[in-house]
């Protein structure tokens, strides 16, 4: 794993170089102090991954996540020192293509452990996904058991939406539009760490007139409410048409997983609802919307053109399980016109 340190301060760089030769197979390949250092570096030698700091002089770490992403695409993950209090520049670059977000581990005894083990967990899910290590079909049951089909009298009408690199730039466009008065509940799972979930949640409810809220345990859909996966676990339905947080599978490396949610819906939601499969890196999703589209469901996965990452949609459309292919803003017309 080649990786690459941008960051302008000293403590930092060493903190994160240190942590990095822990690792036999991690080799760091250069440091920049900037943005625009960073660019002309990629240019010349591409990375596995950069560790990309926001805040910088000449260039910040957004505009430089945005402009690799164009001249030198690869693999980003933002650390930072304060996640919270960089909530809408993490959105930012994650718009542009950044995977993740994680805090900078800190030296010394005034350092916490655990922020170099967050470190290293994220590097290490990164490396599986670039590395295409594991594969959706060898991870979770393609088919369902359906031992109990719960009654539809009360059910309110249900879009299920995944995404992961780009996501919620996304998200935002879809959610922007909708009405106070939509007449469906919405689910999303969004890749993204657990700590840095209300933040998502908190700046899609700037976005949007629906509610936006955690997706907590117990929980039944609401019209006019998004739903947001919350946890490191996995979000599912449950045979009694509520939600929960599931642990299985462990070693799955998408966390919360979309086809987790996907398959669950498939075995206890009726009747069929709308399915949507966003930008994002790996093929999470795709099984589980295949499965949908064969229940009945109609299927979404974004286009090309308006992906940062094009893999989680395009290996949908290989498997011929979106019945449309859509940007995110053709998909907020089509919900506001059948929901609204």
């Amino acid at each position: 794993m080649r990786i690459a340190i941008v960051n302008d301060m000293v403590i930092a760089i060493e903190a994160m170089r240190r942590v990095l030769l822990s690792v036999a197979d991690y080799q760091v390949v250069w440091i920049a102090k900037n943005g625009a250092e960073a660019i002309a570096k990629c240019i010349q030698d591409t990375p596995d991954l950069i560790l990309m700091d926001l805040f910088m002089p000449v260039m910040d770490g957004v505009e430089a996540t945005q402009q690799i992403m164009q001249k030198a695409p690869c693999a980003i993950l933002v650390v930072t020192a304060d996640m919270k209090q960089s909530a809408a520049k993490v959105f930012e670059a994650m718009s542009y293509g950044a995977l993740d977000v994680v805090n900078t581990p800190i030296l010394g005894s005034s350092g916490d452990p655990e922020m170099t083990q967050a470190l290293l967990r994220k590097i290490s899910t990164i490396e599986k996904l670039i590395c295409k290590s594991a594969h959706p079909s060898t991870m979770i049951r393609t088919t369902p058991t359906r031992s109990f089909m719960p009654s539809v009298s009360t059910a309110p009408d249900l879009i299920a939406i995944g995404a992961s690199t780009g996501g919620p730039k996304a998200l935002a466009t879809i959610l922007a539009p909708l009405p106070a008065s939509f007449d469906a509940a919405i689910l999303i799972v969004q890749h993204i760490d657990a700590q840095f979930a209300e933040g998502l949640i908190d700046w899609l409810n700037d976005q949007t007139a629906l509610t936006v809220k955690k997706a907590m345990t117990g929980d039944r859909l609401t019209s006019a409410t998004a739903f947001v996966a919350c946890t490191d676990d996995h979000l599912a339905m449950q045979s009694n048409r509520t939600l929960a947080y599931v642990k299985e599978p462990l070693y799955y490396p998408y966390r919360p997983s979309v086809n987790v949610l996907f398959k669950s819906l498939a075995q206890y939601w009726r009747p069929p609802g709308t399915a949507i499969l966003l930008t994002g890196m790996g093929r999470d999703g795709a099984e589980g919307l295949s499965l949908l589209q064969q229940q009945g469901w109609y299927t979404i996965a974004q286009d090309e053109a308006s992906s940062v990452v094009y893999g989680m949609p395009k290996a949908a459309i290989e498997l011929h399980a979106a019945s449309e292919v859509w940007t995110p803003t053709e998909i907020a017309r089509h919900l506001t016109a059948k929901h609204s």
